[in-house]
């Protein structure tokens, strides 16, 4: 395939493997990042019986560092919140907290830092995520410190504006079309299915929402691309849509977001009610875990498959922690593990969080203060996927070389 140049929609899954491929050799860490199935099966063939079931509630389901960042509401303020809900199920929240142990303990390794520290990272987790729970925190309060490269992100999110989305995101954006080796043509099919998607009552009120937009603005598709992006949702249906927003003198670019929702491959709790469509499931895991996100968002369909949308917004940004000293390390894990903490904290009642506060306490070593289950999973998780990811780039190495 030369430079740029589109492959036909049904040709696209052999190109799309290939880079996912790619990116998931590149580090121990993308590997980690873009491979929540083996997760999920380490779980169920493993350790599933010696982890804690804490109560019913919305997780994210994939709950990585990179999935963590700053992310613009609808009033234009910015919080650090969870900003990829494609697994997101009513579920153990307890995953969400194995899950960015490992994230942040294959950091640590990336970052050749001592196994001390990876003990210490997850000590340090346990305390950022208890101190979210804890009935006795103000929830307006924030006990625990950011570290240097969330306020740096988010010192970096709060200077931005739409040219600086419009530089990354669009190939030329004087002419103001998507093109280039991160978006490719769609067939005649697609490209009417998404104009038509812009025509809906529903998807024009979304557009409308942000920055103070009349509701009766006039709504225009400019242009609109298959977009290669991320690891694990590489393969899917997957949009960009540049629009123009207003009446001349008064009118705005905007793109926007249009995402297939896959089945959830994080468990679900029993016995409990969720929404079938897996877009709305998406939806409404984001409005219980991210608001600023949440409110952003809408299911549909395309071509009879489920999608999100979303506009894009400059602020939204994901933390960038592939580098790490010893004390950003933990720093960086204590307040993730709040973030994701809150985010399960506001879905719960005074006696839940009571009750698991008191849970999480329990099985605590004498030389770690961290349960044992959970630094038994996080090390047990990482010898799993060293060796998946050493398979991976062995298996890439022979297909690159045939």
């Amino acid at each position: 395939m030369k430079p740029f140049e589109s492959p036909a929609p049904d040709a696209r899954t052999p190109h799309l493997e290939a880079r996912r491929n790619l990116k998931m050799a590149r580090s121990a860490h993308a590997y980690v990042r873009g491979n929540t199935i083996r997760f999920y099966e380490w779980l169920d063939t493993i350790s599933a019986k010696r982890i804690p079931v804490g109560p019913p509630v919305w997780i994210c389901g994939d709950c990585h560092v990179g999935n963590l960042g700053p992310v613009g509401s609808v009033e234009g303020d910015v919080e650090i919140e969870i900003r990829d809900l494609d697994q997101t199920v009513i579920g153990n929240p307890i995953h969400d907290l194995i899950r960015l142990g490992l994230s942040l303990a294959t950091a640590a390794r990336g970052s050749d830092l001592p196994g001390v520290v990876t003990a210490r990272i997850i000590e340090a987790l346990m305390e950022g995520y208890e101190a979210a729970i804890d009935i006795n925190v103000d929830d307006d309060a924030q006990p625990v410190a950011a570290p240097d490269v969330v306020k740096f992100t988010m010192k970096r999110a709060l200077g931005r504006r739409w040219r600086n989305l419009a530089e990354e995101r669009i190939e030329d954006s004087d002419a103001a079309v998507l093109r280039g080796p991160k978006f490719w043509m769609l067939s005649d099919v697609e490209r009417q299915e998404v104009t038509a998607l812009f025509e809906q009552d529903e998807v024009r009120s979304l557009i409308t929402r942000l920055n103070s937009r009349p509701d009766d603005a006039q709504i225009k598709v400019v242009d609109s691309a298959y977009w290669i992006k991320g690891c694990s949702s590489l393969g899917r249906l997957r949009y960009s849509v540049l629009l123009k927003v207003g009446e001349k003198g008064d009118r705005q670019l905007c793109l926007v977001d249009i995402k297939e929702a896959l089945r959830a491959a994080a468990p679900r709790a029993r016995n409990i009610s969720m929404p079938k469509d897996n877009a709305k499931r998406v939806v409404t895991g984001a409005m219980n875990l991210s608001p600023y996100l949440g409110e952003r968002m809408l299911p549909a369909r395309i071509q009879d498959t489920p999608v999100f949308i979303r506009e894009l917004l400059p602020q939204d940004l994901k933390l960038d922690i592939d580098t790490l000293t010893p004390a950003e390390a933990r720093k960086s894990a204590r307040y993730l593990a709040w973030v994701v903490g809150k985010a399960h904290a506001r879905q719960m009642d005074t006696s839940t969080r009571k009750a698991w506060l008191a849970e999480l306490a329990r099985n605590r070593s004498e030389s770690l203060d961290a349960p044992t289950w959970l630094w038994r999973s996080v090390v047990e998780l990482v010898a799993s996927h060293e060796a998946g990811y050493l398979d991976h780039c062995r298996l890439y190495a022979l297909t690159s070389v045939t």
